[in-house]
């Protein structure tokens, strides 16, 4: 058998993956980068990329739809589902060449096609190559589940196709109420397809504070129904899949193609983990260190959506650069300061979750957003803000759908990362008419149970913000 040696393997050139290797190599080693497609990341194949794309059009579509509210006639709005379709591939793929051209730019000897399984603690077979390394970064990826009942499906769409489609679909029935799915669902609901969502459990968005996702499941049902806590039954049948559902609603109904957006679990299959020696979890995902991402004690890290700890690119980044490092200057490894948690679903409003959620000690301060002044003027009006805080009224975490969640979301989560509290905020500048301000009836209430001072404002009690 052939072989090679470096001192960083890295496995997989996603997200994580690419940072990996660059940390690694800007530390001073050699590198490997391994990959049995070097095709482009998740997030700019199948992922954030073409997701907003078909969210932009769907957004542009019920712009016109909604025009008569504010007094302007536009007509019916005629939807060109494969011109829809074309634009959103061609501009993925504009977003996908630019991944491919890092690719291109690495040297040749820093990077090897095929599948990678450990051999041992620091060996790999790769299609027939043996690699030995110094040190290993498993940033494998992750991959669309689909559940049993669900493969033999005639139109069965996951995240990983469903952008392929040369036309809008005319009925589509959504498995999974996370962020993906409801993404997903909302856009083609605009763009004119019949949609139907279901979840076998009770969350939505993955929201855990029950007041806001409430108020989100609200709105959505305003454009397709949500049927959480169902038991699901598909059943191919002439023209599509028929969906029986029951539990907390029952029904039927048939749907020419159905979208499977149940969860993305590590890509770990095929690995050879039982050849490392590591310790991994009830789910087979190799135990680690959070601050390090080092795995045990062994010269092996993780990182990214492979660890399932926070399957979003800004963490896939940071985790690889982390990994990337302390794979570079192992047997000494950094543990490192985690950014505070941001997670956004981008339908609309949109909704995140931001910090830590609540304790029993935690302040919730509460904003309505159903007639705050501006979403009122730009005919948005609803959703709701909890903004959470320590017992002295420092901010740590929220739970927001509101109309400009992704925006302000940002705001609070770079408040809790400088650690302030809620009259820090209220001190800062708020400008009228803005839908942050609509947060400072939420930041007055945490002030006042906190007994913090509430600083004084022209507007005092006025969270419309009129």
């Amino acid at each position: 058998m052939a072989e090679r040696k470096t001192e960083i393997a890295i496995i997989g050139a996603g997200t994580a993956g690419l940072a990996a290797e660059r940390s690694a190599r800007r530390a001073g080693a050699r590198t490997l980068l391994i990959d049995d497609r070097f095709a482009g990341t998740t997030c700019a194949t199948v992922g954030c990329m073409p997701s907003k794309l078909l969210i932009a059009a769907a957004k542009a579509a019920q712009g016109i739809r909604e025009a008569d509210r504010f007094g302007i006639s536009a007509g019916p709005v005629r939807i060109d589902g494969k011109a829809v379709m074309q634009r959103v591939r061609r501009l993925r793929d504009d977003f996908v060449s630019s991944i491919l051209e890092t690719f291109d730019a690495l040297p040749a000897d820093s990077k090897l096609k095929g599948k990678a399984r450990f051999t041992g603690g620091t060996t790999l077979d790769v299609d027939g190559l043996a690699v030995e390394a110094r040190a290993i970064v498993i940033a494998t990826g992750s991959f669309a589940m689909v559940p049993k009942p669900y493969r033999d499906l005639d139109n069965l769409l996951t995240n990983e196709n469903v952008f392929e489609l040369d036309d809008l679909p005319a009925s589509l029935g959504v498995i999974g109420a996370g962020p993906l799915g409801l993404e997903l669902a909302q856009a083609f609901a605009r763009l004119g397809v019949k949609v139907q969502v279901f979840g076998e459990g009770g969350k939505i968005a993955g929201l855990g504070d029950a007041a806001v996702a409430t108020s989100l499941r609200a709105l959505l049902e305003k454009e397709f129904p949500v049927h959480l806590d169902v038991e699901i039954t598909p059943e191919k049948v002439s023209g599509g899949t028929r969906i029986r559902w029951s539990g907390k609603s029952e029904g039927s109904a048939v749907f020419s193609h159905v979208l499977v957006a149940t969860g993305r679990p590590p890509k770990l299959d095929g690995l050879g983990l039982e050849a490392t020696g590591l310790d991994l979890d009830d789910h087979g995902t190799p135990v680690f260190d959070i601050t390090t991402l080092q795995c045990g004690a062994a010269p092996i890290f993780i990182a990214g959506d492979t660890n399932a700890k926070a399957p979003l690119l800004h963490e896939a980044s940071a985790e690889g650069a982390i990994a990337g490092h302390n794979a570079a200057t192992f047997p000494k490894v950094t543990p490192s300061k985690r950014k505070t948690m941001l997670a956004i679903t981008f339908t609309e409003p949109s909704s995140a979750m931001i910090g830590k959620p609540p304790e029993d000690d935690t302040i919730v301060g509460e904003a309505d957003y159903s007639d705050q002044g501006r979403a009122r003027v730009e005919g948005r009006a609803g959703g709701l803000v909890r903004l959470y805080a320590d017992p002295k009224g420092l901010l740590t975490g929220a739970s927001m759908a509101a109309p400009g969640t992704e925006h302000m979301a940002h705001l609070i989560a770079w408040a809790i990362e400088s650690r302030q509290t809620a009259a820090d905020l209220l001190n800062l500048p708020i400008y009228h008419p803005t839908l942050e301000e609509g947060m400072r009836g939420a930041l007055r209430q945490i002030c006042k149970t906190a007994a913090l001072p509430v600083p004084e404002d022209r507007d005092e009690g006025n969270a419309a913000g009129v």
